[in-house]
């Protein structure tokens, strides 16, 4: 076996078996993740927004 497909066997197997573990804490919303992310990135815009008044 050639080094690509040694290498694509050993990945496809790594996927098949993902599914059972997680890397997400249950707490953990990712409407709160993305909503506090979109609010503070509203921020900074409006702070850019303040600095360059005379453009």
């Amino acid at each position: 076996m050639t080094a690509i497909s040694t290498a694509h066997a050993a990945l496809t197997t790594l996927a098949s078996e993902g599914g059972e573990h997680t890397d997400t804490h249950p707490s953990i919303s990712p409407f709160m993740t993305g909503g506090a992310a979109l609010v503070i990135l509203f921020l900074l815009l409006w702070i850019t927004t303040r600095f360059n008044r005379d453009r």
